[in-house]
């Protein structure tokens, strides 16, 4: 069984703060982290630390942040053979402030990620690959021949938040939202209750399930006309950064395995969790016998 992720790996230098600065406002904050990252990379390191078997594809620069990408993903026991290098060109970086209780706000250069394209894939792969997993942080190009390739199950993290072609949500089994990005697909506001995200779910046309990750309140699983909700499990977040790409990452890693949509979004949420009491994105996902 594999998980092939298509998707972008960066290095996220973190500032923590006692409070998220507002427009135009500084404030000062603690040392700050530096730590691999990337949506891409974040799922992939989650799926493999749970034990499952896992290919990245994705594309990193030619410069020293690189070196740390890729020690990174082979110390999680991550397959590279399809991390390609673009020349002259910078590994992607995300800039991030946490606030204490675990909000954040973050930007990203994308940097080499920007340079994947359909040339870079390796379509025996895809079409032998059990699970692709991918998000929005490369260019679409590159998501659609993926998931036009793919024979195995596909899941499709929408982030950062953007339109879709209607052909590509008809490829999705299972697309994973979160509030807003679901708004934004479904062309309404942020829905703010269990009720409407299951209404806008509904609407969506194309995927075969939707999974809606709610942070605190966990997640609800949209699939042949029933809606689950699955209650998050008590933790004491310190650091919600790369939650939902151990969310997506667990999800695959249960679904890879045989688990049911409801099953794998149960394991998905607990796993999502315990990531929010550990620091950092890559380095908060935890381990199979972490998670009880």
């Amino acid at each position: 069984m594999t998980i092939t992720v298509i998707g972008s790996c960066n290095v996220d230098f973190v500032v923590p703060v006692a409070e998220l600065p507002g427009p135009g406002e500084t404030v000062l904050g603690r040392d700050h982290l530096k730590t691999p990252g990337g949506k891409g990379a974040n799922q992939a390191v989650a799926a493999a630390r749970l034990g499952s078997r896992v290919v990245f594809v994705g594309c990193v620069g030619d410069d020293d942040l690189a070196t740390t990408i890729r020690t990174a993903l082979t110390d999680a026991g991550v397959e590279l053979t399809w991390l390609h290098t673009a020349e002259d060109t910078p590994s992607g970086i995300a800039l991030i402030t946490v606030a204490d209780g675990g909000e954040n706000t973050i930007a990203v250069s994308p940097g080499a990620n920007a340079r994947l394209s359909p040339e870079h894939l390796n379509t025996s792969l895809l079409e032998s690959t059990d699970v692709l997993l991918a998000q929005l942080e490369i260019p679409l190009e590159a998501v659609q021949a993926a998931v036009e390739a793919a024979h195995g199950r596909v899941l499709l993290n929408p982030a950062p938040a953007r339109e879709l072609p209607p052909e590509l949500l008809a490829r999705v089994d299972v697309l994973i939202p979160n509030r807003s990005e679901l708004g934004v697909l479904a062309g309404a506001p942020e829905p703010t209750t269990t009720d409407e995200a299951a209404a806008l779910a509904r609407s969506l046309t194309g995927p075969s399930a939707v999974v809606v990750t709610l942070g605190a309140d966990g997640a609800l699983v949209v699939a042949d006309d029933e809606v689950t909700h699955v209650p998050a499990v008590e933790v004491d977040a310190v650091d919600a950064t790369g939650a939902g790409d151990a969310f997506c990452g667990a999800l695959a890693d249960a679904l890879d395995r045989g688990s049911t949509l409801v099953e794998a979004t149960r394991w998905a949420v607990r796993v999502a969790g315990i990531s929010t009491t550990r620091q950092g994105a890559q380095t908060g996902m935890p381990r199979r016998e972490d998670v009880s």
